[in-house]
């Protein structure tokens, strides 16, 4: 199946009911220790009461000719781990966003994640990370040496950036809520590898000042 950007609100509801290819599934049986393994090494630290780590990939040129299936020209991985004012665990989200080879424009898409265990392995922990309304989502895994995220999807909701600044926050491009379309994948495009950067390198993912601040800081 080639990847492409659905054109119409029919065809994103055709393929709402699809999955994650190699789905990774919730485990209760993950414990706090592994979880927070994973984590340290997915933040490349213990966490604390928030942090950030950023992956990215940009294909040139003379890649995507030797690719001519591959769609993806770019792609950014925001992670974010924090703790809420009034909560006493982890919450985690992400933010993803591609560049099409085709296509102008900035897509992203966002959700909320959990520890998993892939279902193909029923030991490697993952990110399972959805988005809602039957947006489908992605797998976020880790390298072995921990310098790289191995993302994985079959299809997610994107939105194209609005590139209008916000009049009350001039220095950030908003989301445009109206232009949304699936992203489906294809053989080329179904699993991406994408390399730790320091995570200033997706400050374009991120729609709050405060959290813009913040991440900056980190």
């Amino acid at each position: 199946m080639k990847l492409q950007f659905a054109h119409t609100l029919a065809f994103i509801a055709a393929v709402s009911q699809t999955h994650l290819a190699s789905p990774a599934r919730a485990d209760a049986t993950i414990s706090k220790s592994q979880a927070d393994a994973f984590d340290a090494r997915v933040f490349a630290k213990p966490p604390g009461r928030k942090a950030y780590a950023c992956f990215t990939r940009h294909h040139d040129a003379d890649h995507l000719a030797r690719h001519p299936k591959q769609k993806v020209a770019a792609m950014q991985l925001l992670m974010t781990a924090e703790i809420a004012d009034r909560d006493s665990a982890l919450t985690y989200s992400f933010r993803l966003g591609i560049n099409d080879r085709d296509r102008p424009g900035d897509f992203d898409s966002s959700g909320a994640c959990d520890h998993a265990l892939a279902e193909e392995t029923h030991h490697e922990i993952r990110y399972s990370c959805p988005v809602d309304c039957e947006g489908g989502g992605i797998e976020v895994a880790l390298s072995k040496d921990d310098k790289s995220a191995i993302v994985r999807l079959a299809r997610i909701t994107m939105w194209q950036r609005d590139n209008k600044p916000d009049t009350a926050k001039p220095d950030i491009a908003k989301p445009d809520s109206e232009a949304s379309d699936a992203l489906v994948a294809g053989s080329d495009d179904k699993i991406f590898r994408l390399d730790r950067t320091d995570p200033n390198d997706c400050a374009g993912l991120v729609t709050d000042r405060k959290e813009l601040a913040a991440l900056r800081h980190k």
